[in-house]
């Protein structure tokens, strides 16, 4: 459902002068206050219906997701004879070649915004929501916001109070900055204290509104110039007051219970652990399957053979780098000297035994076959049988991305071209299972340890408890590269990447496929219906 914040008063020199622009047509829909607005009947209803939109949109492969992933060296989608081709769709984002009108920036920019005004809805005085609902709906809109900051550097506020055709404003830098950090501490004041592993954490607590409030102050020197960053100017220092806080903050996180979990790949599952803060009700189906080869599991109809993760990133791991294997099944030990996080692919499938979550294929767990974390080297079936591609050939994926005569490419791929990525396995509800994670302990936990490095304070000893519990060898000193590959080791496919990449000033960097490019991909555009729509809106820098 597409979603405008919508003006009415378009003068006529306007839409002339951007009459030659394709598909501005402004939509009138359900973002846009009706004259005569006095409230929410239901406001309770209405923040349901925001976390199911939230959810919806976290879950999604496209989008926000692949804004934060796949224009990064974390994932790319090559096209596979006819597949994934999508007129260059996912190849522009992955070499920072898109345009005004790509999918994946209009539909976030429209999401977002109408969440966050659904947020103010519910928060006006008039809808009369209950201080926990009015807790939660500040929480969201935060959210909200920090996502539109972070991709767009503007965020467009609509003041429930004024008339429908007033003009929304436009927040930028420290004023956005300012907006979001006041809702969280609402929402901080009026949340419960949830202890982890207990509760709804469906729901905002006050370990979720700490965690986000970490995270703006965090990215708050970014925030504060990202603009005149893009149109070339230097990145600011971090400020010394936003490290304490955020250090604060994950302290205060840390004394509700929330602790790093050994069993890396189980906390992904359903089960109560101390590191899920705050997770979706979404299924997880795209997780799984958008990068397993078709034949990889009868589950769900098979994979749909897409995403991928560079080389250069899957080496940022321990182990053998042309093999990752488990021993046996996936109850095994990793084998090759792998750190667990990079888990690996199992020779035969795990015996069927009841365990919660699976179901019995012929005495194995199905989907079982299916391995953890990075999939590389010969695929294999529940039976121990090598699997096949469709051509018959061994099912072996591979480190290149090449084409038809064996050269580095991004199109005219065969079926088994790229290292695949596994965080939420098959084994457990087939992916379909809602339960998806938004915020964890260990992001948390290394945005303090980054605080403190920022402070110029020694975090190794730190980001080595959190290697030692992974399976990983201790560092003998940590620097502000170590610190990225490690929140890049920890939280890939999370959904933060491009986040951190920008905080760490290795966004526009070359990376396979990628050359250097220019720091107008910092932020992306503006929407040109939105530029119609609302003239206090600028175009970004260099667009």
């Amino acid at each position: 459902m597409k979603r405008y914040l919508k003006y009415f008063s378009l003068s006529m020199l306007a839409a002339f002068a951007l009459g030659s622009c394709t598909d501005l047509e402004i939509e009138e829909t359900d973002s846009f206050i009706s004259e005569g607005f006095q409230g929410l009947a239901d406001p309770a209803s209405a923040l349901d219906q925001l976390y199911g939109q939230v959810y919806g949109q976290w879950a999604d492969q496209a989008n926000r997701y692949a804004l934060y992933e796949v224009t990064t060296d974390a994932l790319l989608i090559p096209t596979r004879g006819a597949d994934w081709g999508d007129n260059g769709r996912w190849r522009k984002l992955h070499q920072h070649s898109w345009g005004l009108e790509e999918t994946d920036i209009l539909t976030p920019f429209d999401q977002y915004n109408a969440n966050q005004l659904l947020a103010s809805q519910i928060l006006d005085t008039r809808s009369g929501a209950s201080p926990q609902v009015a807790a939660e709906a500040h929480f969201l809109r935060a959210y909200n916001m920090f996502t539109i900051l972070d991709l767009f550097g503007q965020v467009p506020f609509r003041d429930t109070q004024l008339p429908s055709s007033a003009v929304p404003e436009v927040l930028t830098g420290a004023d956005a900055v300012n907006f979001i950090l006041a809702d969280l501490d609402a929402a901080i004041s009026g949340l419960p204290s949830v202890q982890a592993g207990t509760g709804d954490l469906t729901r905002a607590s006050q370990a979720a509104a700490r965690l986000l409030k970490a995270k703006v102050l965090l990215n708050r020197h970014i925030f504060n110039n990202q603009l005149d960053m893009a149109a070339g100017g230097a990145m600011p220092s971090a400020d010394a007051g936003d490290m304490q806080e955020v250090i604060s903050l994950v302290d205060q996180i840390t004394a509700d219970g929330y602790a790093l979990e050994s069993g890396y790949f189980d906390i992904f599952r359903s089960s109560a652990d101390t590191e899920t803060i705050w997770w979706g009700t979404a299924g997880v189906g795209n997780r799984i399957f958008n990068g397993l080869h078709y034949n990889s599991t009868g589950l769900g109809g098979g994979g749909w053979n897409g995403f991928s993760t560079l080389a250069e990133y899957y080496d940022l791991f321990e182990g053998d780098p042309d093999e990752n294997f488990y021993a046996g099944d996936l109850n095994s030990a990793p084998d090759n000297g792998q750190e667990e996080r990079r888990g690996g692919v199992p020779t035969v499938g795990v015996t069927f035994s009841g365990v919660p979550g699976t179901s019995d294929n012929g005495g194995y767990e199905d989907g079982s076959n299916v391995g953890n974390g990075f999939l590389i080297g010969q695929q294999y079936a529940l039976d121990g049988t090598a699997l096949t591609d469709r051509q018959g050939q061994p099912l072996v994926f591979s480190r290149e991305f090449v084409d038809g005569d064996g050269n580095p490419n991004l199109i005219n791929n065969d079926e088994k071209t790229g290292i695949r990525v596994m965080k939420y396995n098959p084994r457990f509800g087939g992916g379909f299972e809602g339960h998806n994670l938004i915020f964890r302990y260990a992001d948390a936990y290394l945005m303090k340890a980054e605080a403190m490095l920022r402070l110029g304070q020694d975090p190794t000893a730190m980001v080595n408890d959190l290697r030692v519990i992974r399976g990983a060898t201790p560092l003998g000193s940590v620097t502000e590269s170590d610190l990225l590959d490690e929140r890049g080791r920890e939280l890939y496919i999370e959904g933060w990447r491009r986040n951190d990449m920008v905080r760490f000033g290795q966004y526009l960097r070359n990376w396979e496929f990628k050359e250097d490019t220019s720091s107008k991909r910092l932020l992306f555009p503006i929407p040109l219906p939105q530029l119609l729509a609302n003239p206090n809106l600028q175009q970004n820098p260099g667009y």
